[in-house]
């Protein structure tokens, strides 16, 4: 029983650290994005990218989550962001952004967590 605690406790512990880890690269996406600010055209695209990655977010996850029901949803998030994506206009198809906007929309959506701090 004792050890079963034990497990338990260190799957919850390992989920958190991993969930913290993938708010850092939220956040870095995030400011990524804002650097992008001065290209006009790509940043559009950005933002579009990144409104269509919320989008299929709520339908993923809803409103009601946690940071970790995110982060795990994140782990998985290259399987589905390449279809989202191509569903964007041509001008808003930015391939090299899919990265950034993808970790930019989480860190936005993060903040509807019922368990976010900032």
């Amino acid at each position: 029983m004792a050890r079963r605690r034990l497990l338990q406790r260190s799957r919850l512990e390992s989920g958190a650290v991993a969930a913290e880890l993938a708010r850092h690269e939220w956040a870095a996406g995030y400011r990524r994005l804002e650097d992008e600010r001065e290209n006009e055209a790509r940043y559009r695209a950005l933002l579009a990218q990144v409104a269509r990655i919320s989008d299929e977010l709520r339908r993923r996850v809803g409103s009601v989550f946690t940071i970790s029901e995110l982060a795990a949803e994140y782990r998985r998030a290259d399987d589905w962001v390449p279809h989202a994506l191509a569903e964007l206009p041509p001008e808003a198809r930015y391939p090299a952004g899919a990265s950034l906007a993808t970790d930019a929309a989480f860190h936005l959506y993060a903040r509807g967590a019922r368990d976010y701090e900032p």
